[in-house]
């Protein structure tokens, strides 16, 4: 198994290999805060002009859902996976790993939360000011999560997870999905 290298393009993945997926999905998140971080000195140059509230709502929406996603991927599939694969041996620094991870996750969603409103109040053209320390907090607090799934969760997972816990994986990110996009 080759796992997309972060900061390049791969092929498109899809739900038949779930680590690749989430791989490419931090590239996506790292675009998304790159956008983030452009925005700043846009809005102090322009205001929230129409290509400022289209960022914005792009921002929001990837945040708002994929993000979302990924966090409930690891944490409902990945993650239990991972720790019953190690059942019967000493799992303990596996099990600080994900705990940490999802630490993570609920930081981030704290972060998104406290800015959110703000790009909200862009694309609406109801305000034009974005706290450029939460965005940087928000960016480095997904930078090194980002790391440390490529170093060390998603490594891991390809040695320990056999094909068929990978599938069921894989086909449970697509209900994920889908049952979001019957909604």
């Amino acid at each position: 198994m080759t796992l997309a290298i972060p900061g390049h393009s791969a092929p498109a993945v899809g739900f038949e290999v779930p680590l690749e997926m989430l791989a490419a999905c931090h590239g996506r998140v790292q675009h998304q805060c790159a956008t983030l971080q452009r925005l700043l000195p846009h809005l102090q140059r322009h205001g929230a002009d129409r290509d400022a509230q289209e960022a914005a709502r792009a921002i929001m929406r990837y945040f708002d859902s994929a993000a979302r996603h990924h966090h409930e991927d690891e944490e409902h599939d990945l993650f239990p996976a991972l720790l019953e694969s190690m059942a019967g041996s000493d799992a303990v620094c596996l099990r600080e790993l994900t705990a940490s991870l999802c630490g993570d996750h609920r930081k981030l969603e704290q972060l998104w939360g406290a800015l959110r409103p703000q790009l909200l109040s862009v694309s609406e053209m109801t305000g034009h000011i974005v706290d450029a320390a939460l965005v940087s907090s928000f960016v480095e607090r997904y930078e090194a999560h980002i790391r440390r799934e490529e170093g060390e969760l998603l490594p891991m997972a390809a040695r320990l997870l056999g094909e068929t816990e990978l599938d069921r994986i894989g086909v449970a990110m697509r209900r994920r999905r889908t049952r979001v996009a019957e909604r």
